[in-house]
């Protein structure tokens, strides 16, 4: 048994897989360390000496218990095609706690040191709200059906893991075309390509190597990149964490709604390695995410970890337990070590990042596997909050570089233009959850269960009370949400009489709810 379980820590498909989640992973880190040095206006020191060390720190500590969870999965199952789950940041929250958080603060005070402290605080309740929601997990994933969280979850893979890295693809096609090509043949076809190189290996070098011979590399990054090499271990900051507790709840009410979205986006994908054959405890790997999330916390990191999309990706490509424990290691390498920029300096991102749009693919393509006929329909339904979060997210993008709003430029001329700018905000915002609520209701409505229907818009109508979605900020009783509110519960009267009038009609008979 052990020696199969020691052929499990590295497969052939763990080289592709490695490579996919580190350039995910690198990229986030990138992202972060963009975010805070140029838009916050973090001092750099801060940033490399205390956030990027903490940020590998918790990311390493979720990679090695998701490694020791397939471990002990494959021993339990006597199986060894157990693939580990993926880890990584939560790239939402990046966003959200720089600009509802660290930005806010930082212009207020000018003080670093004491908006880091608020973020900080920040992350540690979202880590909160993983931890109590560990306790629910099991029992939500079987009061939600299988097709809705998978399909939440295509949604997820599609806009938010696939989509950016095609349109990056399209920059830059001198490059990414041939990647993209070799991993259509070579892990969607049936007949690879150059047969004796790993596949990963394969679109690295093909990648790195055009990039390099058409210009797309600079050799000057190379050098400006070995500016930021040295080493930063983490340090601990717990009191520091707690001092500022008071002075950060005003900025906790943004923690719910990410919160809860966080732990959706956890169900999916514990739900995605299930369906994929690879049954993970929801209540282990949930407190997992709270207690790196914590810990990271405490040594100076404001963004959680969670689970990361793909499970069914990289398990299609034949990984096992490696690419996780080695992808988490590599990062706090280089976290601390700041190597990050010098590895993006040499390889290009758009050698890797198709990897990505694969790997969402493939996500998006199990529901359609997994779904009874009768429910396909449900998978569109969910799709639609996900477009619309990726389109606002891209409008509020352009509104922000051409330094205006969309208020400033006219909702109405914006509207006579053919873009419905209020139904994006309303749609996009709070994506996660309304993805899901709609998803339950659709599928309630098509078994014909609509006492359970009924439940969930009423849930809806209490998530719009208090601006949880369909708002991009939390706040109760908000004029433009009210008819929301309304609307969901006129829903759940619609269903509620859908109940009895199924009870009153012979020809009818009223599906069981149980």
């Amino acid at each position: 048994m052990d020696q199969v379980l020691m052929k499990m820590l590295w497969k052939k498909g763990d080289w592709a897989a490695f490579f996919g989640l580190l350039a995910n992973n690198l990229t986030n880190l990138l992202t972060m360390i963009s975010l805070l040095i140029f838009v916050v206006g973090f001092p750099e020191d801060m940033v490399y000496g205390r956030v990027v060390p903490a940020f590998g720190l918790a990311i390493f500590i979720a990679s090695m218990a998701y490694g020791w969870f397939g471990y002990k999965l494959a021993k339990k199952t006597g199986r060894s095609d157990i693939t580990a789950l993926p880890s990584g940041p939560s790239a939402p929250s990046i966003f959200t706690v720089t600009f509802l958080v660290l930005i806010p603060v930082f212009r207020q005070t000018n003080d670093a040191t004491f908006a880091l402290q608020i973020g900080l605080v920040w992350c540690f309740f979202e880590a909160l709200i993983l931890v109590v929601g560990s306790f629910l997990g099991d029992v939500l994933r079987k009061v939600i059906p299988r097709t809705v969280l998978l399909s939440c979850l295509s949604g997820l893979g599609l806009l938010l893991l696939a989509m950016n890295p095609m349109l990056q693809s399209f920059e830059t096609p001198i490059v990414a075309f041939i990647v993209l090509v070799i991993i259509f043949i070579n892990w969607f076809g049936k007949s690879p390509i150059f047969k004796k190189i790993p596949t990963g290996f394969l679109l690295l070098i093909a990648g790195t190597v055009l990039a390099w011979v058409f210009g797309l590399q600079n050799p000057e990054a190379i050098t400006a990149a070995l500016s930021t090499l040295g080493f930063n271990p983490p340090e601990l900051h717990i009191t520091s964490l707690f001092q500022g507790i008071p002075h950060a709840l005003p900025y906790l009410a943004s923690a719910i709604p990410l919160g809860l979205a966080n732990y959706i986006f956890d169900l999916e994908n514990i739900e995605s390695a299930h369906a994929a054959g690879d049954h993970y405890n929801t209540r282990n790997v949930m407190l997992t995410n709270g207690v790196a999330s914590s810990i990271g916390a405490f040594t100076g990191n404001p963004f959680p970890v969670t689970v990361y999309i793909g499970h069914a990706g990289w398990k299609s490509i034949g990984a096992g337990l490696g690419y996780t424990i080695a992808s988490g290691f590599a990062m706090l390498i280089i976290s601390l070590f700041g190597i990050g920029a010098l590895l993006l300096s040499i390889i290009p991102v758009v050698a890797i990042v198709p990897i990505l749009v694969y790997v969402g693919v493939v996500t998006a393509n199990q529901v359609v596997r997994e779904t009874p006929k009768i429910e396909v329909p449900v998978i569109f339904i969910t799709l639609f909050p996900w477009i619309a979060n990726w389109a606002l997210t891209l409008a509020n993008n352009i509104f922000s570089a051409a330094e205006t709003t969309a208020s400033k430029v006219g909702i109405d001329l914006l509207l006579s233009k053919g873009v419905y700018y209020n139904g994006l905000n309303h749609l996009g915002n709070g994506a996660p959850l309304s993805s899901l609520i709609w998803g339950s209701i659709a599928i309630f409505a098509i078994l014909n269960k609509p006492l359970r229907a009924a439940v969930f818009a009423a849930i809806a109508a209490v998530l719009s009370l208090f601006g949880i979605i369909h708002a991009p900020t939390v706040g109760f009783a908000q004029d433009a949400l009210m008819p929301f509110v309304y609307a969901y519960l006129m829903v759940a009267a619609l269903f509620v009489y859908k109940h009895f009038a199924d009870l009153r009609d012979p020809a009818n008979p009223l599906q069981s709810e149980s």
